[in-house]
């Protein structure tokens, strides 16, 4: 593994930290929207993410970092509350409520602020190792 494959590995995982930052801020903007029926009510979203691994026939195989695969919607019910006065009530008077849970939430921006923290310092760190390296010569 060359040492550059470190910048290509921490660049595909501040890649995908992003996302999960940018999917868990549209998930709290949601989380206190109402709708007048259980399809059309926020639901949570996640993204989903692979390891990517060199092909066997190039150089050694190996880890090269994450991808991001999608990202799916929780199938969750959402819940519903009685407010006949609401305009976006239904028929019974209930309105939809979103399933995003804002703490779950706050613990995944916490957790992929963490990991791109962590991936910045990689970088960083492979940067200044480098750096060092090529002084050796002098």
């Amino acid at each position: 593994m060359s040492l550059f494959n470190i910048f290509d590995i921490s660049g595909s995982g501040l890649s995908a930290q992003s996302v999960r930052l940018n999917v868990t801020a549209s998930n709290i903007s949601n989380a206190q929207s109402v709708a007048g029926s259980d399809a059309a009510a926020y639901k949570a979203r996640n993204p989903v993410f692979s390891a990517m691994y060199k092909d066997a026939f190039n150089e050694q195989g190996g880890n090269v970092g994450v991808q991001t695969l999608g990202i799916v919607e929780n199938n969750a019910q959402a819940p519903k509350r009685y407010e006949p006065g609401n305009p976006m009530a239904d028929d019974e008077g209930y309105i939809y409520l979103s399933n995003v849970n804002p703490i779950e939430e706050m613990t995944n921006m916490m957790s992929a602020s963490r990991g791109y923290q962590n991936n910045v310092e990689v970088i960083n760190t492979s940067r200044d190792l480098l750096l060092q390296t090529l002084r050796l010569g002098e």
